[in-house]
């Protein structure tokens, strides 16, 4: 299939601001789909409310687009009632570590084969430019015009110490690595987190005066480096990218079947 067999065409222009960085998201998703030899009918979109939740809008396969921060909570109804189906869970800040937060841990304790894709722009971009679990210590936003004094979740942190067995980070510079860890994770037989660090020009950039958002890009290409490089090792303020965890442990679902079996055996 061509990519753009994967968007419904009648709802673009997309909402999104100049520079926001989720159009490259739903780029390399597309781009990712169109890899996967996966039917459409196979694929299940959910999301919840947010800027980055307005993307299974524009993608044609299934969709869900739910309540704020329940997102995860949908799709494991799906995924249990549908096990064959691929779930993938697109969130914000606020979504998947907000209001979605005690989802996203026992989603990822439980092990179940969903794909969680957090677009982290570090701020409610759609209410105003509010600050998150994400901003950071010191950030501006509308809400900590004196300075923001929460410290941030590390993404790849918590997912790792809730259970997810494939945890990765990537950001919109780097499309291709992008792509590349949306198709294992996709595949990867689990829950799957993936963090993409991605730019909010209109409100996180506005404030935190980073520029444009293509020198909010070009911040994710020199403050970003591999897993274990030595760069890492001479800066340690430089943000680590790649494939964190990886490991095989039971699937949810499956584990749930063999309750079933267990149980109707017993009956009969």
């Amino acid at each position: 299939m061509a990519i753009k067999d994967y968007i419904r065409e009648r709802f673009f222009p997309h909402m999104w601001c100049p520079g926001c960085g989720h159009g490259m998201i739903l780029n390399a998703l597309l781009r990712t789909f169109d890899t996967l030899s996966i039917s459409k009918n196979e694929i299940v979109m959910v999301s919840g409310i947010g800027c980055s939740s307005r993307i299974s809008g524009y993608v044609d396969v299934h969709t869900l687009h739910t309540l704020h921060g329940r997102a995860l909570a949908f799709a494991t109804g799906v995924k249990m009632s549908r096990p064959e189906l691929t779930l993938i869970v697109p969130m914000g800040d606020g979504d998947a570590l907000a209001i979605g937060g005690n989802h996203f841990i026992h989603a990822a304790r439980r092990n179940i084969d969903i794909t969680a894709i957090v677009m982290n722009n570090r701020i409610y971009g759609m209410t105003g430019g509010q600050y998150s679990p994400l901003t950071g210590y010191a950030k501006l936003a509308t809400t900590a015009p004196f300075g923001n004094i929460d410290q941030a979740f590390d993404v790849v942190k918590l997912a790792r110490s809730a259970g997810a067995t494939f945890v990765a980070r990537t950001t919109t510079y780097h499309v291709k690595q992008m792509s590349n860890i949306f198709k294992e994770a996709i595949f990867h037989e689990g829950f799957s987190v993936v963090e993409v660090l991605t730019q909010c020009p209109t409100h996180f950039g506005r404030k935190n005066k980073m520029g444009s958002a293509v020198e909010m890009v070009k911040f994710f290409r020199d403050f970003t480096t591999p897993i274990g490089s030595k760069a890492k090792q001479e800066n340690p303020n430089l943000i680590e990218r790649g494939i964190f965890v990886r490991k095989d442990l039971p699937e949810y679902c499956r584990e749930y079947e063999k309750i079933i079996e267990t149980a109707q055996g017993e009956k009969g």
